[in-house]
């Protein structure tokens, strides 16, 4: 079963994204799910054919974490975005930040500082299976990081190609269009 890539050409328009940031980081979405596609038909034609004990196999079972989350973040990031409506402050999410961080507000300061980080990689709002806890977490590579045991509720790239041709490098300006378009709706279906 092949992954087919998403389409999140209804986010050309939002307001601070450029058409041109967004149609090209479309692009890099597709090279993952590609990629994610190519690498595990390969590894399935090498398991029948026996090889497995070659260094090409693990080379390539190591590369599907980064092409697999390569794709799947983009998903979670491009779904968590377009949003118009203000958040349900009644809401589940609303509840688990307060539990969490002691206020909205907390929280928001702390996942803002996680993107301003140095470096490229991801901010993530996580929540901890096991505790129900949400924390923000820095996730440097697609496949380094994940905390075992959580689920990705909000997702914001901070590699270059996110920002970069829109903002150079004002990360913060960036951050600040990212937070004006939160789909807050989609947040909150991913907590349940």
């Amino acid at each position: 079963m092949a992954y087919t890539a998403k389409d999140f050409s209804a986010l050309v328009g939002m307001e601070g994204f450029s058409e041109t940031l967004l149609k090209n980081h479309f692009t890099l979405y597709q090279g993952y799910v590609t990629n994610t596609n190519k690498v595990l038909d390969t590894l399935e034609a090498m398991l029948k054919e026996g090889k497995t004990a070659v260094p090409e196999f693990a080379e390539l079972k190591r590369r599907l974490g980064w092409e697999f989350n390569g794709m799947r973040l983009h998903e979670y990031y491009f779904e968590n975005l377009g949003g118009k409506a203000a958040m349900d402050k009644n809401g589940t999410l609303v509840k688990k930040i307060v539990e969490s961080f002691g206020s909205y507000e907390a929280w928001e300061k702390d996942f803002k500082a996680v993107g301003a980080m140095r470096g490229i990689g991801w901010a993530v709002l996580y929540c901890d299976c096991a505790s129900k806890r949400l924390i923000n977490f820095w996730v440097n590579e697609h496949d380094v990081s994940h905390p075992a045991g959580c689920k990705p509720l909000l997702i914001m790239d901070v590699f270059e190609h996110a920002f970069m041709l829109d903002y150079g490098l004002k990360r913060a300006d960036y951050i600040e269009s990212f937070f004006k378009n939160i789909n807050w709706a989609a947040i909150e279906a991913r907590i349940k």
